[in-house]
């Protein structure tokens, strides 16, 4: 069996073992492993192929794990609850800087907080959602 059928075999095996998995463990060493193919085509030193596979494959998992790392593992899920994030909505009561209040936005009831006082029925637009509480400031109504 000639050498790049061996590795045409590992190849092939990483990539079953990387598409049964959710996380990214194997692809490095899929793509190190394309290489080697390439390599036994060139030469029939094993030792050779072996390093190739092994160096590319560490080389493409410091390098690029970190930043797939960063791309895919969001530390807090966007939710449906994103969504208010920029609307504008009531108060129903009062929010003060140190205590909060309630505000109503898309016809549901939300606990708010701002940095400053805002009175009952003052219009508010939505700046951050922190937990089960927006933050909230105070928008100047049209005449």
């Amino acid at each position: 069996m000639s050498q790049w059928v061996v590795w045409l075999i590992i190849v092939v095996l990483l990539a079953l073992i990387e598409a049964m998995s959710v996380n990214l463990t194997t692809i490095w060493f899929v793509i190190s492993g394309i290489c080697a193919i390439g390599v036994s085509l060139l030469t029939d030193n094993y030792v050779i192929q072996f390093a190739v596979f092994v160096v590319v494959g560490v080389i493409l998992l410091i390098t690029t794990k970190p930043i797939l790392a960063k791309k895919f593992n969001k530390k807090h899920p966007k939710t449906n609850a994103d969504r208010v994030i920029g609307m504008t909505g009531i108060v129903t009561e009062k929010i003060t800087k140190n205590k909060t209040g309630e505000v109503k936005i898309d016809g549901k009831r939300w606990t708010a907080e701002a940095n400053h006082q805002i009175p009952k029925d003052s219009l508010i637009r939505v700046t951050e959602l922190n937990g089960v509480k927006l933050k909230v400031e105070r928008v100047k109504e049209e005449e």
